[in-house]
């Protein structure tokens, strides 16, 4: 079979995402995650009772569970919830040490082979929910860590496994309150703080489920329409700026020249692409005259 390669020119569009939310207790990451499209609410933290308007949930007593969900048991969901994510990576660990004793320490956590055990068989498991066209929303508690004066926003979960929370999430947000107690998504990462924003949100007020049920849903619609809409526009620009170096290297007069440099003109083309324009006018013979706006020849310069 040969190899799939996506041109630049080629928008790269995503139809699901890894969305991580954080925060301290009691600010309503269950209640939000049941706000996303068609969700299953994978309950780790045996903490589903406490939603608001609960949907659909798996109490999880062993990662077995989880690693025995077919595609036939997620065919009625559109978002698989991890509630938490920190507890999933736990349970997600003490599989791996029980079938394999060399992968923990005594205390129960894992060896360097029990960590890169565990990087391997979640990005699998994640690769399986993608593979069925899932959103996948990490839910995790936040763990507030003292660094002089400043406090430092992180993960709770246990070493490096928060790491491969990190790494394979598209979107991360933390609940805020807003000093009215309202409360916000904030996608933006800060100093002492962590998030990822690629679909450039500002920060969104999460209402009462029964105002939106489908709040996080739409969120989540909103991140992957972002995401689209730049790779289709890194592709278009790519593609007018294959097409711009083709039309200036089958210039060879100055009228053609002069039709292209209207065309920049209409185009708005950046600085380089106009410096390419030059740089073969010049080739040519031809200066630019700013009188008229147009290249002529060296000689009536």
């Amino acid at each position: 079979m040969p190899l799939r390669i996506v041109k630049a020119s080629e928008p790269m569009t995503i139809s699901n995402i890894v969305l991580t939310v954080y925060a301290q207790p009691g600010l309503g990451k269950s209640t939000l995650g049941f706000t996303a499209e068609k969700a299953l609410l994978l309950d780790f933290d045996k903490g589903a009772y406490r939603a608001a308007k609960r949907g659909d949930s798996v109490p999880v007593a062993a990662w077995a569970d989880v690693q025995g969900m077919t595609a036939d048991d997620l065919k009625d969901y559109s978002t698989v919830i991890v509630d938490t994510a920190g507890r999933a990576l736990d349970a997600l660990a003490a599989d791996i040490i029980a079938a394999n004793s060399k992968a923990g320490r005594g205390d129960g956590s894992l060896t360097l082979q029990g960590f890169g055990t565990l990087k391997s068989r979640f990005a699998q498991w994640q690769g399986f929910l993608r593979s069925l066209g899932k959103d996948l929303v990490l839910v995790c508690h936040m763990d507030e860590q003292k660094n002089g004066d400043e406090t430092m926003e992180r993960i709770d979960a246990q070493g490096a496994s928060k790491n491969e929370i990190y790494k394979s999430s598209d979107a991360m947000c933390r609940i805020r309150l807003d000093g009215k107690d309202g409360r916000y998504l904030d996608f933006n990462p800060r100093a002492g703080g962590f998030g990822k924003n690629p679909a450039q949100l500002p920060a969104i007020a999460f209402p009462h489920p029964d105002e939106n049920p489908h709040f996080l849903g739409d969120v989540i619609q909103r991140i992957k329409d972002s995401i689209n809409k730049i790779t289709a526009q890194q592709a278009q620009a790519t593609t007018q700026s294959s097409e711009w170096e083709d039309a200036v290297k089958e210039a060879d007069s100055l009228q053609a020249v002069n039709v292209l440099v209207g065309l920049s003109k209409e185009r708005k083309l950046n600085k380089a692409q106009k410096t390419v324009l030059a740089d073969k006018a010049k080739s040519l013979g031809f200066t630019f005259d700013k009188a008229t706006g147009a290249y002529v020849e060296a000689k009536a310069a």
